[in-house]
């Protein structure tokens, strides 16, 4: 199908004073006003609606959407909580439970503007079967959204509370290798405009791989021209735990491990001082911004401003919802333009557009997706078209900007993934709401009968 986009209130792009999209073959191939639909295209009428690019999750777990406030880790540091919600329950995750979770936070995701989900799972011990894994590239798949999978690992119960006392037992090294390859092999696309993308990506940096496991892992990714990810510096224990056992500092470890670079991109980064912004900034690594989650679990606040200053590029994530209980990328990314001017006392300190690109242009181009991210003709056409004629953006001067300034709730008229719509009239396309609430809740019930 081609379609034509007409008279939009306003659009986040370079090109000035446009309203109208043309989309053919997947593509952003004109943008202007007052163009005229061909026979073969499908006008779109976007009257009282705001247009973005899609935005570009760079960090989730989507196998935590089924475990959202879960009340003994409420109140909870991240070290408590690890203990108390995902490593308490990850091991009785079924296929089927993880394929509702995923379609559940790919839903949130998609009605809040986000059109790519990059997501770090870590599901896998060494009696697992690829069947998990396969859900979640299956329910993107049957979503249309495009999915980055972050395939963790550990290969020690490292130093972690909670990773100590799970029974399960971490996989090989040869088994991660063996298992990832597998997975490249099957969903693995490269290009700029790539639907489906693996990552290499231990669980946690410091905490649950031995050096010549992180550099092993290292060569296998850059031997595949994969990206690398993980977490690093969410809280201080990270810091603590490299000095205890490594004997210098997290970030100088993540260099002796080969995994600084601009194929490198660290989850929460928020204990961040100059020495370490400068090692990321010098070696092009990036960040997954993920403010939602470090403000619900007490981390602190991630020094992105510095960050960007020095060079990084910074990006947004939602993180997973057992730690910020949303899943919305554009609450995230109100957060992330509001907390910097809190933390800063300083109401220049960040702009809206600063926090969209961060969330759209910023986020694809960090995953290799640089087809992406932009309305710019030759682009992919993942669009978002914000329904902005509501009672609760009437009253905004800046209508561009209405979107991210008010945040959620918000209601999305149509949303393309490359050129395919995959949301309508606040809906998701392929997914009946009530079938997945129905399924998310037995599928909860079930878990908690076997924990308990």
């Amino acid at each position: 199908m081609h379609y034509l986009i007409q008279n939009a209130r306003a659009v986040f792009s370079d090109t000035p004073d446009i309203s109208d999209i043309r989309i053919r073959d997947g593509l952003i191939t004109e943008l202007g006003r007052g163009l005229i639909p061909a026979a073969d295209e499908t006008p779109i009428d976007a009257s009282g609606c705001v247009i973005y690019p899609g935005m570009v999750n760079t960090h989730h777990h989507l196998f935590q959407s089924v475990l959202k406030g879960i009340p003994a880790g409420l109140n909870h540091g991240l070290d408590d909580w690890l203990a108390s919600v995902p490593f308490r329950f990850w091991p009785s995750i079924s296929p089927e439970l993880m394929y509702h979770s995923a379609r559940l936070g790919l839903y949130e995701l998609l009605r809040s503007g986000a059109t790519t989900c990059a997501d770090h799972h870590y599901l896998y011990h060494a009696a697992s079967t690829p069947e998990t894994e396969d859900a979640v590239w299956q329910a993107a798949d049957e979503l249309g959204i495009r999915l980055v999978l972050c395939r963790g690992s550990t290969t020690t119960k490292g130093s972690h509370r909670g990773m100590k006392n799970a029974t399960i037992e971490p996989e090989s090294i040869d088994q991660i290798i063996s298992r990832m390859d597998a997975s490249r092999t099957r969903y693995h696309q490269d290009g700029g405009m790539a639907m489906r993308k693996l990552v290499v990506a231990p669980t946690s940096f410091i905490h649950s791989s031995t050096e010549n496991d992180l550099k092993a892992c290292a060569d296998y990714a850059r031997s595949q021209n994969l990206k690398l990810h993980s977490h690093l510096l969410e809280v201080e224990f990270d810091e603590i735990a490299a000095k205890n056992n490594f004997g210098m500092r997290a970030i100088d470890y993540a260099e002796k491990c080969n995994w600084l670079g601009d194929d490198v991109w660290f989850a929460h980064l928020v204990w961040s001082d100059d020495y370490v912004i400068k090692k990321l900034a010098e070696s092009g690594t990036g960040i997954a911004h993920c403010p939602t989650s470090n403000c619900r679990l007490g981390s602190g606040i991630a020094p992105a401003l510095a960050m960007q200053d020095a060079g990084m590029n910074i990006t947004l994530g939602v993180d997973g919802s057992a730690s910020a209980e949303s899943g919305s990328m554009l609450q995230e990314a109100n957060l992330a333009w509001l907390i910097h001017r809190a933390a800063q006392k300083n109401a220049e300190a960040t702009t809206a557009a600063m926090a969209i690109e961060w969330a759209t242009k910023n986020g694809a181009g960090l995953l290799g997706l640089t087809g992406t991210g932009e309305i710019k003709t030759g682009k992919a056409a993942d669009i978002v078209l914000y329904n902005t004629d509501k009672p609760r953006f009437a009253g905004v001067h800046a209508q561009l900007e209405a979107p991210l300034l008010c945040g959620e709730p918000v209601e999305i008229k149509y949303s393309f993934i490359q050129g395919k719509p995959v949301v309508e009239n606040g809906s998701v396309k392929g997914l009946d709401e009530a079938e997945l609430v129905a399924n998310v809740q037995q599928g909860v019930a079930e878990l908690l009968a076997k924990v308990r």
